[in-house]
């Protein structure tokens, strides 16, 4: 179990799944949030979670303010704990909307629209890095302009290629074995 760590859904409890997924941790979710709050990239903010897994990432920040939330999640089991945990997680926030998709990340992005302001692509340590790219190039067009990604990978990784996508990095973290990178629209970065 793990559980909301801020906001109206504060203290809630969220499943995980069995298998197959890897929570991202609380020590990770809670630097990230916090700095994500200083930021202004939350309140108000269309939000998805790609490789979602139970859902605690985009749950969170819809706890914290987040306008909506779409979860996106491949695997059959891990979909059913999302759903639950989303609904549990609209029983706390006012109006929350919480969607749910059961399928592959790379097919949920080619035939969406977005657009959405905060992104976090959490994907298998395993997946590889021309997958990787391919995400973010077919995310990219549907991202607000001042949008937020957050990529989480294994720190052993090779950083994600953002400039593939028009994305630009602008902020990137290591905690243990994960390391995270913040990501936003080149042209917005010219902008701020």
């Amino acid at each position: 179990m793990t559980r909301i760590i801020a906001g109206d859904a504060r203290g809630l409890r969220l499943e995980v799944p069995g298998s197959g997924t890897r929570p991202t941790s609380d020590r990770v979710r809670e630097s990230l949030f916090g700095a994500l709050e200083s930021a202004g990239a939350i309140e108000g903010a269309r939000i998805l979670d790609l490789y979602a897994g139970s859902g605690a990432l985009g749950l969170e920040a819809l706890s914290r303010g987040g306008a909506s939330a779409d979860l996106v999640e491949r695997s059959r089991p891990a979909a059913a704990v999302a759903r639950r945990n989303g609904a549990t997680v609209a029983t706390a926030v006012r109006d929350a909307r919480v969607r749910v998709h059961e399928s592959a990340v790379l097919t949920f992005l080619c035939r969406s629209t977005g657009p959405w302001d905060l992104v976090f692509t959490d994907p298998p340590y395993d997946l590889d890095d021309d997958a990787m790219t391919a995400d973010l190039v077919a995310l990219a067009p549907l991202l607000s302009p001042d949008a937020v990604v957050v990529i989480e990978r294994a720190r052993r990784s090779t950083a994600p290629d953002t400039n593939a996508a028009g994305l630009e990095v602008f902020r990137e973290k290591v905690y243990g074995d994960t390391a995270v990178w913040w990501a936003q629209p080149a042209a917005a970065s010219q902008s701020r």
